[in-house]
């Protein structure tokens, strides 16, 4: 699925996601990843949909959500894998100008350190970049990169991006209670993102399902102490702690959207029910797609979520 949503984002509102990037290609296998364990990293920057087949189909969708009462605040590039694996990156954002809607790219900076990929970022209005840690250490345990990538080049090429770049630059750091929250490492975060210098910071915690079930999100107490000490240095740092929300747009086709949807974000039951409710229809449709073996149900932190099968 090329496009979905859009959904709720608790960073850009309603947020129509664009999925540049077929499963799972990407140059970390994060701990806590949302689709799953990568395979195989990569580091090298191919084709993959031709920039033109991705206009098309995001101008559909759009068109589809137009006739529905939708509305749209970002078209956002954050799909399956590292979305600057994309060689046409630069081209599709350059082609989604016609539209008039904010460009936001979501990334984990791996390939920042490169001129090309440099270059297609500067062409969005909005872009995230990961900063899970600054000491090595730590970043090949959470972010199990590339062998080929080195960390020093990384923060290097983001202070680089944070020269050159005109739109908002944000910055996310995903806190793993244990691994990533100790006070020594967290001021060497906040230390780093000082000289960044990001108009804002973001914390946040898994709230679905991760690739690794081991992984605990860091407790109340350990968010507090981190945030204090990095909202020291930085003028603008915000939790991502909370449930996103279930306003999930519909197309009118529920099937389509569910599937389309949890190809990347996996949807909360109470998201799930809502969205049938727009479309209509009851439970049967959910049992239909578990039965095909076309979602499949995972139990986290209490709660019922639908993830797309891999078929």
């Amino acid at each position: 699925m090329i496009v979905f949503g859009p959904v709720p984002s608790r960073r850009l509102g309603r947020s129509l996601g664009i999925n540049n990037i077929p499963p799972k290609h990407c140059s970390y296998s994060c701990l806590y990843c949302q689709v799953g364990p990568t395979k195989a990293t990569e580091i090298r920057q191919r084709a993959f949909y031709e920039p033109e087949y991705l206009f098309d189909e995001i101008a559909k969708h759009l068109e589809k959500l137009k006739r529905c009462g939708e509305t749209v605040d970002y078209l956002t590039f954050v799909p399956d894998g590292e979305p600057t694996l994309d060689a046409g990156l630069g081209r599709a954002i350059e082609l989604l100008r016609v539209l008039d809607i904010k460009i936001a790219v979501i990334s984990n900076a791996s390939l920042i350190s490169e001129r090309q990929v440099r270059e297609h970022l500067k062409l969005a209005d909005w872009v995230s970049l990961k900063v899970d840690a600054v000491d090595r250490s730590i970043w090949q345990r959470i972010n199990r990169p590339h062998q080929e990538l080195d960390l020093e080049l990384i923060l290097s090429g983001m202070l680089r991006f944070a020269g050159e770049f005109t739109g908002t630059l944000a910055t996310e750091t995903m806190l793993l209670e244990d691994i990533n929250t100790g006070q020594d490492s967290t001021k060497r975060l906040a230390s780093f993102l000082l000289k960044l210098a990001p108009e804002i910071v973001y914390l946040s915690i898994p709230t679905r399902p991760t690739a690794d079930s081991s992984v605990r999100a860091a407790c109340a107490e350990t968010l507090t102490r981190v945030y204090q000490t990095v909202n020291e240095v930085m003028p603008r740092v915000e939790l991502l702690s909370g449930y996103e929300g279930n306003v999930f747009s519909s197309t009118g086709d529920f099937v389509e959207d569910i599937l389309a949807i949890t190809a990347v974000h996996p949807m909360r039951k109470d998201a799930v029910m809502k969205l049938l409710e727009k479309n209509h229809q009851d439970w049967k449709a959910v049992e239909v797609l578990l039965k095909q073996g076309k979602l499949q149900e995972v139990d986290y932190e209490g709660y019922s979520f639908y993830v797309r099968s891999s078929l």
